[in-house]
This record gives structure tokens, C-alpha cells and sequence, in this order.
């Protein structure tokens, strides 16, 4: 898989005509740069550089104490070792190589992209000062946004193997949750069925998974909690499991029902209904060349056309070796997005589609479901909700 993605680097490196990929790090275990997991494999604790270059060079400077185990792992056909410093190794293979262009890991619009903390970057013009790199340093948010998007087949079957666990968690759940359930215990039901597949989080421990009932709860990103799930509730969860170094990132609903009735309200079912339309119709729009933006507003403009308010978000995100994995978004032009609302979509990635319904009396109805971009549309890779679950 490694390997794959930096022959894949290599490819993109071509595209942009960068010259050089340089990823600058130390003590990583502790300070990790996500682009490690990626095309190194990994960690070090001495000052290290992971180069690679469009004409196909793989070369690793490491401390003499780090080569070992990255020799081990054959990723890198040059090992460069040093005892007393990187600066006199670096310096002698930049000007074999002599990049006229050399990305590292910082970034204003993609935090996937910004691994190289400020003072490795301190670190790294102290290193060049003098000479003619330390004024060709360019953000590596082309590369790396462009890598992390564009899954390979294998990174396709491992997050869709992760969604069709999390699916069969969700309805194994279904034989052992009950109304008068605590957010705490349905968790405490969704992390032993996990465990049972052998399987881990897909994000923190503190709110993955995350449960939600009633109109008094958090709604996202938060824990569960002790709050008691009682009849005339909308329950979610937002749970992810990682199956092979891959995620998945998935909503799902229920609805409890109050004595005597054998169907939810209809304004709980027009907002079910809602944002599963919303989902289906998205997914119809979404395909390469489209903006993120306009994606977005096929969900948004939907949801509030049917009276409700819009939800406080994107619609999605990029999935992958994290459960957000990416620099695109789907997203409207707020300025917390950046220039993500602007992003091109591609063939190859994979995102969530998760729009929200505030119902008031009775909690929020949400799905997120997570598809991957063809040359024709979108496929899932989580088969869908298309029925609210009762309790």
C-alpha cells in the first residue's frame, strides 16, 4: 500500500512539475505527521527527511540509530545515515539533486498538509540558510491533498470492508438496545460488538462512538452521556471502526415509540424522509468536475425547501486512513471552510454524505452514508438507511 502511494506521489509530483516532496520530521511517535502513515510506514526520533522526487528518487536521511528499522522496511531505496547532524547529509543530497521546487508539510487550507510544526520549519531554514533552497520551499497542499484523495483500489476495498462492519454492528445493535437505555449503555452495547469483530475506533474513545437521543442532546461531537433515552425520542449514533489502517464514518436513526403509537409522528418521519431524499439526490449530483460547493446545495437547498432550518455543517468530508481524510470538502462558501467550497471533485475519492434535521420535542434526525466517486458518479460503499428504525 505504501508503496503504492508514493509511485502515486511520484505521478503527482509530475503533474504540479514540483521537483521534490520533503517530509521534515522528529521525535514523530510523540509529533506525528499524517503524511507518515502514508508513504513512510514508520516513525523516527532524530531529525529525519523522507525525500522523494518526480524523477522517481526515494531517499531517506536518517539518525544512524533510525536506519536500521526503515531498512527493515524497505520503503526507501537510499538510506542516508548520519551521527553528528542532518544539515551536512541534507544539504550534499539536495545539490545532487538540485529542486528547483521543494514542498514540506505546511498548509493554511488542508491540516492533512500541515504536519511540519513551526519550529521543525525554524529548524529547516536554519539548515538552508546560505543557500539557494532555503528560497524554494513551496506548501506541499497540492501533493498531499491530491494523494490522500485519490484512493487506489486497495484503500477503496479497506474502507468499504469498515463500512460493511459498522452496517452489521448497527443492526446487531437493534437485539440489544431498548427504550430507557442510557446514551452510556447503547455506547457500552456498540463497543462489545467491536470488540467482538476484533476491530478499534475509528476516532477518539471519548465520542466514538457518539449517542444522541431526545432534544436536550448535544447533536454532534460530543460523548454519550447519562441522559435517559424515553418515548417520542429520535435516537443517532456517529460511530466509525478501522478495518486494516481504514475507516468508516456512519449515522444511522431511530425512533422510540411512545405508548400506542405503531408509527412515528409525520413531522418525525417528513424530517427522516427528508434527509434521506437529500442523501439519494446529492449522491445523484455528485461526479467529477463538480464543485464541492454545488454538491452541498443540492442537500441544503432540499432540506430547507421543505420548511426545515439548514444544517450547521458540511454535508461531507473525505474518508480514508482518518475519518477525515482530505483536503475537499462538500461545503457552503463560509469562511470557515477556506477554499474548500471551491474544490474539484475527482474520481477516486471517497466521502460522507450527512445532512441533519433538528425536530423539535423529539431530537435530530441525521444518516451519513459514504460513497466513491466514479468516472460516472458515485458509488456506496455503505449500503444505505432507507428506513427509520423503531424502538
Amino acid at each position: 500500500m505504501i508503496r503504492d502511494k508514493i509511485e502515486q506521489s511520484i505521478s503527482i509530483l509530475q503533474e504540479l512539475n514540483i521537483d521534490l516532496w520533503m517530509i521534515f520530521t522528529r521525535e514523530s511517535s510523540t509529533v506525528h505527521d499524517p503524511s507518515l502513515d502514508l508513504v513512510v510506514g514508520g516513525n523516527v526520533t532524530w531529525a529525519s527527511a523522507f525525500l522523494i522526487g518526480k524523477g522517481g528518487e526515494k531517499i531517506a536521511i536518517l539518525g544512524s540509530l533510525d536506519t536500521a528499522a526503515h531498512e527493515e522496511l524497505g520503503i526507501y531505496n537510499e538510506i542516508v545515515p548520519y551521527v553528528k547532524g542532518i544539515t551536512e547529509p541534507l544539504i550534499e543530497t539536495l545539490k545532487k539533486l538540485d529542486p528547483k521546487k521543494i514542498a514540506i508539510n505546511f498548509s493554511v487550507n488542508d491540516e492533512t498538509a500541515d504536519g511540519l510544526t513551526h519550529g521543525q520549519y525554524l529548524l529547516l531554514c536554519n539548515i538552508l540558510e546560505g543557500t539557494p533552497y532555503a528560497n524554494r520551499l513551496i506548501s506541499s497542499e497540492g501533493v498531499v491533498s491530491r494523494l490522500r484523495s485519490r484512493k487506489t483500489e486497495p484503500e477503496i476495498r479497506n474502507i468499504e470492508r469498515a463500512c460493511t462492519e459498522t452496517v452489521d454492528l448497527f443492526a446487531k445493535m437493534n437485539d440489544h438496545i431498548r427504550t430507557g437505555m442510557t446514551e452510556k449503555e447503547i455506547a457500552a452495547v456498540m463497543v462489545k460488538i467491536m470488540e467482538d469483530k476484533g476491530l478499534e475506533r475509528a476516532w477518539d474513545e471519548d465520542h466514538c462512538p457518539a449517542v444522541f437521543t431526545g432534544p436536550e442532546s448535544a447533536g454532534a461531537h460530543a460523548g454519550p452521556t447519562d441522559r435517559t433515552m424515553e418515548p417520542g425520542h429520535l435516537m443517532n449514533v456517529d460511530f466509525g471502526m478501522r478495518f486494516e489502517g481504514y475507516c468508516s464514518d456512519l449515522q444511522r436513526t431511530w425512533y422510540c415509540l411512545k405508548p400506542g403509537e405503531m408509527e412515528p409522528p409525520a413531522i418525525v418521519m417528513k424530517a427522516f424522509n427528508g434527509i434521506r431524499d437529500a442523501i439519494r439526490m446529492s449522491g445523484e449530483f455528485l461526479k467529477p468536475g463538480v464543485k464541492g460547493k454545488e454538491v452541498d446545495a443540492v442537500a441544503r437547498g432540499h432540506i430547507t425547501s421543505l420548511g426545515f432550518d439548514e444544517y450547521p455543517h458540511a454535508l461531507g468530508h473525505q474518508i480514508g486512513r482518518h475519518a477525515h481524510d482530505g483536503a475537499g470538502l462538500l461545503c457552503p462558501a463560509w469562511e470557515r471552510y477556506g477554499t474548500r467550497p471551491d474544490s474539484i471533485v475527482e474520481e477516486g475519492q471517497c466521502y460522507t454524505l450527512e445532512p441533519r434535521i433538528t425536530v423539535p420535542g423529539h431530537g435530530v434526525a441525521t444518516m451519513e452514508e459514504i460513497v466513491v466517486v466514479t468516472k460516472d458518479g458515485v458509488r456506496y460503499l455503505s449500503e444505505p438507511q432507507t428506513k427509520i428504525m423503531l424502538l
